[in-house]
């Protein structure tokens, strides 16, 4: 019980730190710009709900994906872990991902779908992320993966609603902090994925 214990809380530190949900209430306002208070609650609604579809999809035909395109474990954690560091380095530099941001998108309702679901939310590192916590295929780790994640969508909807109080009480400047912060846990849990796959692919104990 401990152990599931234990890995809950790195898959919900995993998620909260490749998404970021408060870092992305900037990048929420400056795409829903204009629009009503209903028209905005509808795009965070469905955003959310579409970023879950889409990594549920991973968790849960992981291991058919791999077998179907004959991918390992170790070289899986080691690209994973390679895009995770690169996408964690970037937020470390004050860079704006290449793969989770868009430059000057549409104003309309299609943003929910792109960019904020894809690639901003359910971006690669965060079906990375996701995959690589069920690679050990047991039916309660699958479960708490996709429990956590749930949870993990309802708190960004959450900021998502209140995205312009929170920039007004905390301000912007306080946010980037909080995105450098989580830029250098993403760049840790890459070069961890990456020191795992080396281990499986060497066969090493240390």
């Amino acid at each position: 019980m401990e152990n599931l214990l234990t890995f809950a809380i790195s898959v919900f530190t995993g998620f909260f730190a490749i998404m970021n949900p408060i870092a992305n209430v900037p990048i929420f306002l400056s795409l829903i710009h204009g629009a009503d208070k209903s028209t905005q609650k509808r795009i965070a609604k469905k955003s959310t709900l579409i970023a879950f579809v889409i990594v549920v999809a991973f968790v849960v035909l992981g291991k058919f994906i791999f077998e179907l395109f004959g991918i390992t474990v170790p070289a899986f954690k080691i690209t994973g872990g390679i895009l995770i560091f690169y996408v964690g380095f970037e937020m470390l530099q004050s860079k704006k991902s290449a793969v989770k941001h868009l430059q000057n998108p549409i104003i309309d309702e299609n943003i929910a779908v792109s960019p904020l679901a894809i690639p901003i939310l359910a971006g690669p590192g965060t079906i990375v992320t996701a995959m690589n916590f069920v690679t050990n295929p047991e039916v309660t780790r699958i479960s708490i993966v996709i429990v956590v994640f749930a949870l993990m969508c309802l708190l960004t909807y959450f900021f998502f609603l209140v995205s312009e109080k929170i920039v007004t009480l905390v301000g912007n400047n306080v946010i980037s902090v909080i995105g450098k912060i989580m830029g250098l846990i993403i760049a840790i849990i890459g070069t961890n994925m990456i020191i795992q796959g080396v281990k499986l692919a060497f066969n090493l104990t240390l």
